[in-house]
């Protein structure tokens, strides 16, 4: 069975519910964002379950762990990846999920505590 057809529930961790299960044709990674029914949702973790079958273990499902969220207007690609906000900061996360420590909401734009990174 190929990844991209495997059942894919979407669990909002809160208040903890099940959001459904989905068939998606990629594969998101922690940090992604997600459209589902007209939401979007950031995607927090990402688990596998798998089934004993014929002595073998076969990947079975995946469990995607989200909340709520905008997806960001402000990105910066690094290392081959995309963070959000601007990179060049001294203050930026560097991270997928989160912006910065000292202005976490944004936007970067006009930041008065902005200073370029070395």
């Amino acid at each position: 069975m190929e990844p991209h057809s495997l059942p894919t529930e979407v669990i909002l961790t809160h208040p903890r519910q099940s959001l459904g299960s989905v068939q998606l044709d990629w594969t998101p990674q922690p940090g992604n964002y997600l459209d589902l029914e007209g939401k979007t949702y950031a995607v927090l973790e990402r688990r596998h379950r798998y089934q004993l079958k014929s002595g073998r273990y076969r990947l079975h499902k995946i469990s995607l762990y989200v909340q709520s969220a905008k997806q960001p207007s402000e990105r910066s690609l690094v290392e081959g990846r995309w963070v959000i906000g601007d990179a060049s900061c001294r203050y930026n996360a560097h991270s997928e999920i989160i912006r910065c420590a000292v202005n976490p909401d944004g936007p970067c734009q006009n930041c008065r505590l902005y200073e370029q990174s070395l």
